[in-house]
């Protein structure tokens, strides 16, 4: 579609005017496929530098995945040598990255928030999932850790996934986020937190990612199964 600004008298100067959404539908479509692209190349470069012996090979398979690191660079804002030193952990057959997020209730609705050191805004407790590791293992452990709490993970609300450009990140990553009971422990802050609170969710305006989403799905499912207390 071609957006053309209304016609204007002859000795008037015509005024630009803002593209309309059908305009961006195009470049936004283009976005994704070159994200796409990208994302190919990298994983082909990250695992020809795990597997190829030539050294040849090697050199082509590192110019790949410079020249994917520097285009991820120009889209997300990251730095490339940054981006580089990421791709360069994660050699062999690239799979999504999965991290977890835990939604864990007082008595009162408020949820236990973090606000992050990384970006400053509130989220659920999350990390990744580690070698060796179920999922949700993985988040008894990270709210061990981050919060002092030993809780049990009793329903799994949903499974989020960003994809590479989402929230100015270079690869795909699948998020399980789980309803949460807590078992014990004593609420502390860790050295990854700036803060570590229960809060109403209808008051947080600045969430990590899609974290906001994330908390009203918890709050939506702990209301409709009878907002039974789990934290005792």
């Amino acid at each position: 579609m071609i957006c053309n600004s209304s016609a204007t008298e002859a000795a008037e100067p015509t005024k630009p005017t803002a593209p309309t959404p059908e305009c961006l539908i195009l470049p936004a479509l283009m976005q994704r496929n070159y994200l796409d692209l990208l994302d190919e190349i990298s994983a082909i470069a990250q695992l020809g530098l795990n597997y190829a012996k030539d050294p040849y090979d090697l050199e082509r398979y590192r110019k790949l995945l410079e020249l994917a690191a520097d285009s991820y660079a120009d889209i997300t804002g990251l730095e490339s040598p940054a981006i580089r030193k990421r791709f360069t952990r994660e050699l062999g057959y690239i799979t999504p990255k999965i991290g977890v997020q835990g939604a864990l209730f007082d008595k009162t609705e408020r949820l236990l928030l973090e606000r992050r050191k990384d970006d400053g805004c509130w989220g659920l407790p999350a990390g990744w999932v580690e070698r060796g590791e179920r999922p949700a293992d993985a988040l008894v452990r990270e709210f061990r850790e981050e919060t002092g709490l030993e809780i049990e993970p009793v329903a799994l609300l949903g499974l989020y996934t960003r994809l590479p450009g989402e929230y100015a990140q270079p690869h795909t990553s699948i998020h399980p986020m789980y309803l949460c009971r807590y078992v014990g422990g004593t609420l502390r802050l860790s050295h990854e937190s700036l803060a570590m609170e229960y809060h109403d969710p209808a008051t947080i305006t600045e969430w990590h990612k899609d974290h906001g989403i994330q908390a009203e799905e918890a709050l939506r499912y702990w209301r409709a199964n009878g907002a039974k207390p789990i934290n005792r």
